[in-house]
């Protein structure tokens, strides 16, 4: 390919799934294509010592799950590649509605037996609300799964998204066979007993003999070619345009654990998604083609990545200009000037120090308590992006430590992993015996806190489950609130001191509204500091 600008040769993308659909094992081996592992772990079997390298906490390694979004980046033929590994399983947090602000397309990975679910269409959400191109892998075609088109109907039904296979299944399950590529007319051959060997046949379309030869199967052949008749008469076409805006879905077939398809899906999707797209901020549009100083955000704050060293990364994508290292840039928010002295990249928790990257790559700055996520850094003019979404806990709990003499180190673990975005923390408003109460977005998050506060600051705590489903933030005239706070039971304060009301149910939140009719109760809030 020829060589393109730095900002050109930039792709960031996130990946999501729903639990099990094999996320983890395709970014493994994204990896093992791009060079930067030799072997790719697996995800399953955890008694060996060998686990995925995008799962790096020791609670991911023991439960064999992600439960905090990665960031793992390699290069691959002339692109610099950017993935956001977020967690696939069930009970996910705020972390992975975050990590997908940094990223300029998705990749949607479905088991092509289940096709589209729960957690699929939650993460879809998001991605359609920020108008991204969306790239979808139908995996595990090795083993029997749903017909394609009834998978593609889904994508349309559920997510109303339109698709277009790139490439389409000859047979499935035991009688997978391969998968012919339709921009390029070649059909690449599976073979069960070594997957990892796949051989190209470049044909001269799908009426072409030599296909009926490799295959040795006239009703797979024939099945095949109807189908293919049908997707080109009645199927949607290619658009390109369509697949910028996030309204057209590109589908890959194939199978990560025996690498199949993998390749062909990586080189398709680097050509066709975007590189670093423009951003709004305060200051109008910042496009990264144009706007030569550097500037980037807080997406993610990470404590004790090294627990031999208790540290703290926040990690910064970049939108626009170069960074260098040692290079002076303004903190917007505290407004001061700040040297950023030791900048890292990242695969998963080894890290190198980088002396220069571009728009696009996301690095990793030592944190001593400077920063907070949706924190802006520029050089130059002064200007903040825009803010971060902060989203609405759907669980909740009571939290005390159990010995009084840990009350320091307590309050210190809270405050950093409040800080991560990891948990939102509430006090109760205006009551003599004041709690405490953690807010999260999947119950999980209640495990991984008290591991992470038991394992990293030695701390162990009594969680009591409130039954609590909804949190609203509250804001209206002062006579109002002030009515709206004596009447009103069950206020907390979040940790900017704002008023959010919790609720048990939605028709205890829907009377609240309906009896305050001047008050607005907000879902979302922001993590920018009101200070």
């Amino acid at each position: 390919m020829t060589e393109l600008k730095p900002v050109q040769s930039r792709r960031t993308f996130a990946i999501i799934s729903h639990p099990d659909a094999g996320k983890t094992t395709l970014t493994e081996k994204l990896l093992l294509f791009g060079g930067a592992i030799r072997e790719a772990g697996t995800v399953k079997g955890r008694k060996n010592s060998k686990h995925a390298m995008s799962d790096w906490m020791e609670i991911e390694k023991q439960r064999g799950i992600s439960v905090t979004s990665s960031v793992l980046e390699f290069l691959y033929d002339g692109y610099h590649v950017n993935i956001l590994d977020t967690p696939g399983h069930e009970d996910f947090s705020e972390d992975t509605y975050r990590t997908l602000t940094a990223a300029d397309s998705a990749t949607m990975l479905i088991d092509a037996a289940k096709g589209v679910e729960a957690q699929t269409k939650k993460l879809f959400k998001v991605c359609k609300m920020r108008g991204i191109p969306i790239f979808t892998f139908m995996n595990k075609l090795d083993r029997q799964g749903r017909d394609p088109f009834e998978l593609m109907e889904e994508l349309e039904e559920l997510l109303g998204i339109r698709s277009y296979p790139m490439g389409w299944p000859i047979g499935m399950g035991q009688s997978f066979s391969g998968v012919y590529d339709r921009h390029n007319k070649k059909l690449e051959l599976y073979n069960p007993e070594n997957p990892k060997e796949i051989d190209v046949i470049q044909l001269n379309g799908p009426d072409d003999p030599k296909l009926d030869e490799v295959i040795g199967d006239e009703g797979l052949v024939a099945q095949f070619r109807e189908e293919l008749e049908l997707l080109d008469v009645a199927g949607d076409v290619f658009d390109l345009d369509l697949i910028k805006k996030g309204e057209l879905t590109p589908i890959f077939f194939g199978s990560a654990i025996s690498s199949f398809g993998v390749q062909t899906f990586l080189e398709h999707m680097l050509k066709l998604s975007p590189w670093p797209t423009p951003r709004e901020s305060t200051k109008g549009i910042i496009d990264p083609l144009t706007h030569n100083k550097f500037s980037g955000f807080i997406f993610k704050i990470q404590a004790n990545m090294n627990p031999a060293h208790r540290d703290r990364v926040a990690f910064l994508r970049i939108t626009s200009g170069k960074f260098e290292r040692g290079m002076q840039v303004k903190h917007v928010r505290l407004g001061k000037n700040l040297k950023l002295a030791q900048p890292t990249q990242f695969l998963a928790q080894s890290r190198s120090i980088v002396d220069e990257a571009h728009a696009g790559d996301i690095i990793g700055l030592f944190d001593p308590g400077t920063f907070r996520i949706g924190d802006t850094l520029v050089e130059g003019q002064e200007f903040e992006f825009d803010e971060m979404p902060h989203f609405s806990p759907e669980h909740f709990s009571a939290i005390t430590v159990k010995e009084a003499l840990k009350h320091k180190s307590f309050e210190k673990g809270l405050h950093q992993l409040t800080e991560e975005g990891a948990i939102q923390l509430f006090k109760t408003y205006n009551r003599f015996n004041e709690q405490q109460i953690v807010g999260v977005v999947g119950v999980l998050q209640f495990e991984v806190l008290e591991h992470r506060l038991k394992n990293e600051y030695h701390v162990d705590i009594q969680l009591e489950r409130l039954p609590f489903s909804f949190a609203r933030w509250v804001d209206g005239p002062e006579e109002e609130m002030n009515t709206f706070k004596k009447m009103q039971r069950n206020l907390v304060t979040d940790r900017d001191g704002r008023i959010v009301a919790l609720f048990d149910n939605d028709f205890q939140m829907r009377t609240a509204i309906d009896k305050y009719p001047n008050i607005q109760f907000y879902e979302n809030s922001f993590y920018k500091s009101q200070s």
